[in-house]
This record gives structure tokens, sequence and C-alpha cells, in this order.
């Protein structure tokens, strides 16, 4: 991380959260700011085992909490990720498609994990670039959403709303500083400051407020006055579940079969594993599941070996995935709290799952936002390219 990065992902904390606030208090109306929260599905089940509630009642008494201090309105990202996985599906089914006629179309990539990008560009760079899914990820989505779709609606200009994200990580900080996640019409960064689950409890500390305590608080929707319903996820067992979606819906796209269950077997370790789909007597779908350092640098090598069997790999930088992020479920030493974790999984795994496909408002915003599902409103909404950056070493500090 280079200095002035460094610089800048430290100002995004809870002091900058209260100067929004406090401005918000001044007389001075032009200078205020409508706060907009939105938090990431993984962040939930960790206030919820944290505090002993349903995954429901954490998000109305979060919700019901963060609107005490001032904010204005609270989103869940879940519609972020529908879109990100309905675009990442589309895109490997393409890639599939051309892949005797590009050398770089497979494998594939996910490209929801920022600590991931990072390492992709920064360190290992061409090798893998151009292999990276172009479908930007949930928070640059829900970017966005807030500051394009919702703003529009709310007949507001980008640069009037203050957009915080909730996340289990805190490589989210440095992905809310990439330069195409910035309007330069209105001088106004998609996602304003990401605060980890863990920043938001200390807040709370901070207040004295237990959450059980809090009033619940319906969490908002990106249209009118519609407030969410039941909290609800995507398939996988602790992130977005990229890998489960696209090897479905390949499925059926490429080979007409439908996949109810997907069976992972487990190869070096729990966090590297893979899928296949046998179609008479051959193997047409490998793909597989690589979490943590060690595993994405073992990934790495068979690459460049030119040994690399897989056509989609959903990587993560966090071993055990998105709920051990290191903003959420750390002991005080800074380890991970296996306890807590345990009871997150199971949290977790209990919340319905609804398929991307299935969401109306989705799909009438293909339409009325974004001029179709082949546009080029949504190339340019919903995609974004990743490619190499020449740091040297000694500005590169990438740590999970």
């Amino acid at each position: 991380m280079t200095s002035e990065e460094g610089a800048r992902v430290f100002q995004q904390n809870q002091k900058e959260l209260f100067r929004i606030l406090n401005l918000n208090k001044k007389c001075d109306t032009s200078k205020h700011k409508v706060l907009a929260v939105s938090i990431c599905p993984q962040s939930l089940p960790y206030f919820a085992a944290k505090f002993n509630l349903s995954v429901n009642d954490a998000a109305k008494r979060l919700c019901g909490f963060l609107k005490s201090l001032g904010v204005h309105y609270v989103f869940d990202t879940t519609i972020a990720a529908d879109f990100s996985i309905l675009e990442s599906q589309r895109e490997f089914v393409q890639r599939y498609q051309r892949r005797n006629q590009e050398e770089h179309a497979l494998p594939m990539f996910a490209s929801a994990c920022p600590g991931w990008i990072r390492y992709a560009e920064r360190v290992l760079t061409n090798l893998v670039t151009s292999h990276i899914c172009t479908a930007k990820s949930p928070q640059q989505i829900m970017g966005s959403l807030v500051k394009g779709y919702f703003a529009r609606q709310q007949n507001l200009s980008p640069d009037k709303i203050f957009h915080v994200i909730v996340a289990p990580c805190y490589d989210k900080k440095l992905e809310a500083l990439r330069e195409d996640f910035y309007t330069a019409l209105y001088n106004s960064q998609e996602v304003d400051c990401v605060l980890t689950s863990g920043e938001i409890v200390q807040i709370m500390e901070q207040k004295n407020v237990s959450m059980k305590d809090v009033t619940e608080v319906a969490v908002d929707s990106l249209f009118d006055e519609i407030k969410e319903g039941d909290v609800v996820r995507h398939d996988g067992k602790r992130s977005d579940g990229y890998l489960e979606h696209i090897f479905k819906h390949a499925a059926k796209e490429l080979f007409d079969m439908d996949v109810k269950e997907i069976t992972y077997k487990a190869l070096k370790n729990k966090d590297f594993q893979e899928v296949t789909l046998e179609k008479d007597g051959e193997t047409v779908l490998r793909f597989a599941a690589a979490y943590g350092f060690r595993n994405i640098q073992n990934m790495v090598l068979k690459l460049k070996k030119g040994k690399f069997l897989y056509h989609f790999v959903e990587v993560l930088a966090c071993p055990g995935g998105c709920l051990n992020g290191k903003g959420q479920a750390q002991t005080e030493d800074g380890k991970p709290d296996k306890a807590l974790l345990h009871q997150m999984e199971e949290v977790y795994a209990a919340i319905p799952v609804r398929l991307p496909e299935t969401n109306l408002h989705v799909q009438k915003m293909y339409q009325d936002w974004l001029e179709g599902v082949d546009s080029k409103k949504v190339q340019e909404t919903l995609h974004t390219k990743y490619s190499a950056v020449n740091e040297t070493a000694s500005n590169l500090d990438i740590k999970w």
C-alpha cells in the first residue's frame, strides 16, 4: 500500500462518520448530506451471533441503532450481489463459448474479493488479470445503485449523499478508493467510507448501547417507500456463492442439465475444493473454490506451469471465506474467534436462499434503469476492467 493510500484508508473510520453526522446538525443546510449505510450480508451473522439474536432481528436492530445516530437510509447489499452474480454468470457462458478462439477466455477468476484483486493487479499482473471476471463486486455495484439509481429517484446529485458500507473485512476500504469507483463530474466516490462490523460494535460500546436495547426498524429498500422483508442470501456456505450460481447456470445454459445440489470435493485442505460436472462419461465443467493466500499461491503456480484444469475459480483472500473477514469475529489479540465463527456459519446457513433471477426488482431495473440486459449502460455500470499495476515491491504490503 502506498503512503497516500494508507492515509486515505486511515480516514475511513468512525470519526469520519461522526464528522458528517455533526455537519448535519449545523445550521448551514447547504452543507448537509444524506447519510446512507449499506450492510453486507456476511456482516449480519456477526451481529446476530455476537448479540444472540435472529438474523432478522439483528438487521432491524442494527438499522434502528444507525438511524438513532442520524443515518437517513439503511440498505442491504444483497441486491447488488444479485446484479454481480447475474453478470458473472453471463460472462462465464460467453467466455466458455469463446474458449477455443481466445487464449485468455478461460479460466475465469471471480472478481468479488478486493484483497484478491489487489494481489492480482499488483503482484501477479498480466498472468491473471485478463482472466478476472469483469463484473463489478457487490460493493462497487452498490455504490452505483446508491449514487446513481437511488440518487436519481430522490432528485439528489451524488455528492449530496455520503455513502457508508458496513463490511466484514478491511480490504473493502482499499476497494472504495479505486479510480473506476469515482464520478468525476460530481467529484464523488461511489462509496465514501467503509466501516467494518467490528468498528460498528466499537461505536455501540462508546455509546454504551446494547443491540438488545435498540428499537427495531425495518431496513430500507432502494424503491420508494417499500421496506425490505426478511433477510435472504445466495447459495454458498460462507460467501456470496459465485461458484454455485455460475456452476448451475452454466450447466443449464451450456449442457441443458439441471443441477439441484452441488457436491464439493476437498483437495489439499477444506479451503481448496472442487466441483465437477460429468456428461456422457466426460468432465465438461471443473470449478474450484480457493480461499486464503496459501491456496491462491498454489493455484497460481499451477497456472504458471500450464497445468491448470479449472474453468472457473471462486477466489477469496480470507481463509474460511467472507464470514471470517478480519473486521469481525476476532479475539482481542487479533486471532479468529472460532466459537463465534462457528455460530455465524450456523446463522448464515439457516438464512433462506433467493436466486438472483427471481428478484423482480432487479429484472425491472435492467429495463428501466440499465436500458436492457445487453445494453452499453450495463457494461458501463456493472462492469469494469482489471489490469496490471506497476508498483515497486517497497510499496506493497499485502497481508491477509
